[in-house]
């Protein structure tokens, strides 16, 4: 080995030790949250969204002790789960998604949390009925978006919540699991992550009065995840203080 090459072993020792510390340091959060918020730390899932990182870093997360990880790209997410599909991970789709993609999606997916139109759902559910297997769903809810429309990040106007959730508790391989939301950076709730997450709490009270099994409320990430903790999300979704500072998309 030269001066100029570098050992694999010593730079996966580094990231390892590197994700270990920012692991650390989100779990202390995360429990923090649930002591100020008098909940119990089990009843707070933490999922490590990978993006633009590569298997290998999925690999040393499930060394650690990771057990949830999302992706928000079908590109990006396909063939990182074929490659780490001997690990006992439950992978989760986050993003945006496009009905043609749905097939895919559903191969690795055990959780969809984008849900926001009916034509996604009925994609989903032939992609599920095809593949025999039962997916999660999550209606993803705007909270900057207004009757009828679409939020800046997709996701549903609230007053439209119930006509979706309703349809994918019937659609054949669907399983109606909770709500999404990504804390709106328009509207009335822009820069108060807290009020925008205890809406969401509302509305998902409001949707286990017709549906009691979908009590998953993903919400908050990197910045805000003590706000949603506090505010009661079951879920939150976190990449950049596990994975650190991004790298560029190509």
């Amino acid at each position: 080995m030269t001066e100029h090459q570098t050992d694999p072993g010593a730079e996966d020792a580094a990231r390892r030790a590197e994700l270990a510390a920012n692991l650390d340091r989100v779990e202390k959060r995360i429990t923090a949250a649930c002591e100020a918020a008098g909940r119990d730390r089990a009843d707070v899932t933490l999922i490590v969204v990978t993006k633009t990182y590569p298997a290998s870093d999925v690999r040393l997360l499930a060394g650690l002790g990771v057990r949830h990880v999302a992706e928000n790209r079908d590109q990006d997410a396909a063939p990182k789960a074929a490659a780490c599909a001997d690990l006992p991970l439950t992978w989760h789709f986050v993003g945006q998604l496009q009905t043609n993609k749905a097939r895919s999606v559903v191969r690795y997916s055990d959780h969809v949390h984008s849900v926001d139109r009916l034509r996604l759902a009925g994609a989903l559910s032939t992609a599920a009925t095809a593949a025999e297997k039962r997916l999660g769903c999550l209606v993803q809810v705007a909270l900057d978006a207004e009757s009828g429309a679409q939020g800046e990040r997709g996701g549903v106007a609230p007053d439209a919540v119930a006509a979706l959730a309703d349809a994918i508790a019937a659609a054949p391989g669907l399983r109606l699991d909770g709500l999404m939301t990504v804390a709106p950076l328009a509207g009335a709730y822009a820069g108060q992550p807290r009020a925008a997450f205890d809406r969401l709490m509302e509305i998902s009270s409001g949707l286990r009065e017709t549906h009691p099994a979908a009590t998953m409320v993903s919400a908050g990430m990197s910045q805000d995840l003590d706000e949603a903790v506090a505010a009661g999300a079951t879920h939150v979704r976190v990449g950049t203080a596990v994975l650190g500072v991004r790298p560029g998309l190509g």
